[in-house]
């Protein structure tokens, strides 16, 4: 003995998944009792092939054991049949209760993946994504919203996770995915609050405007608080409460009446700048507005020689320049880019490809 402590063997990454993956698999069977029907299909099948291979033991017995799971699942091959009475007895039995047992199975089966699916429906399931995007209330806008990343190439399939307090998931996305209630600690904890990336909190129009961007204010300091590195967008109806989302560390404001009447304003001096925008804010119309890392072709230089380079090669045009989240509009000509800088530019269908 040199006094030393024996070597504990850690498990591989590997063995420790099958550990993992078997405890769950027995975890289910006993929860929904499968064992004890699984256990009677064996014991059924195993005595059925026994005592038949004891009456008529020319066959064998994995002749046997074939014959008493097909004769089990209902497939009935007609290969091997009993030729005894004492035999076909036991297939008579084998059939009336073993249809019964395996009628049992499936069902319970088929009633685990249809609870589970009316869960999820319902919104009462746990989401374990990352880099997800969070949409908080649903309205016309939020659809809006979801109908526009469905559009968008680099979202189309990404799973989204709505928090509303809707009775059912209002839309059929198999994307979509539907927490029930409203947005506090614990149904942001289900929805995978600490993974994602993005959040939009729009107000809830069932409620008056005071009170709605009370509630918007509330669930941004909630974010925050919970994952701080989480993309915060919100929405409010008035904009002397910029201030309080300000406070609460929101990432990006859009005052919704405020756009609107801008807006409008800008069309009645300048005809024609509404339909501008309305197709830059539109994916799937014309042109677009996408984010892309600068190339590398064009990190330590001027933005001038970015809005050259890149009109040359048609990929677009430049019109901002986001450095962390900073971002700057239309920069002057001599300012100077750096690695890891977004370029936000105006492209079409067929640049966005060669963009990115």
């Amino acid at each position: 003995m040199n006094g030393q402590a024996p070597a504990v063997k850690i498990p591989s990454k590997m063995a420790r998944r099958k550990q993992t993956l078997t405890r769950k698999i027995l975890g289910f069977l006993r929860r929904e009792n499968l064992h004890r029907i699984v256990g009677a299909l064996l014991l059924l099948s195993t005595f059925s092939a026994l005592a038949l291979w004891r009456l008529e033991p020319e066959v064998g017995l994995a002749g046997w054991i074939w014959w008493s799971l097909v004769t089990l699942t209902t497939v009935g091959y007609g290969d091997i049949t009993p030729s005894t009475i004492p035999g076909r007895a036991i297939g008579v039995m084998l059939m009336f209760f073993g249809i019964g047992v395996l009628s049992t199975l499936t069902a319970t089966i088929a009633s685990f993946f249809v609870e589970r699916k009316l869960r999820r429906d319902r919104g009462m399931t746990q989401m374990s994504f990352e880099g997800h995007i969070i949409l908080c209330h649903w309205n016309h806008r939020t659809e809006e919203i979801l109908r526009e990343l469905r559009r968008d190439s680099r979202t189309a399939e990404s799973p989204v996770v709505l928090i509303s307090s809707q009775d059912n998931k209002p839309v059929d996305d198999d994307d979509l995915y539907f927490i029930r209630g409203p947005v506090h600690e614990e149904n942001l904890s289900k929805a995978g609050i600490q993974t994602a990336t993005t959040v939009v909190i729009v107000g809830d129009s069932q409620l008056e405007e005071t009170a709605r961007d009370a509630q918007v204010v509330l669930a941004t300091l909630t974010i925050e608080s919970m994952n701080p590195d989480a993309y915060t967008i919100v929405e409010l109806a008035l904009s002397e409460n910029v201030r309080h989302c300000e406070r609460a560390r929101a990432d990006e404001i859009i005052v919704g009446d405020r756009f609107a009447s801008h807006l409008l304003a800008t069309a009645a001096v300048d005809h024609g700048l509404s339909k501008v925008v309305s197709e830059l804010l539109s994916h799937g119309t014309g042109q677009d507005l996408e984010r892309h890392p600068i190339a590398a072709e064009y990190a330590d230089g001027t933005y001038f020689d970015m809005i050259c380079g890149m009109k040359k090669a048609r990929k677009g045009l430049p019109v901002a320049v986001q450095r962390g989240k900073e971002v700057v509009t239309n920069p002057p000509a001599d300012y100077r880019l750096a690695a890891g800088d977004q370029v936000i530019c105006i492209v079409g269908q067929r640049e966005s490809a060669a963009v990115s």
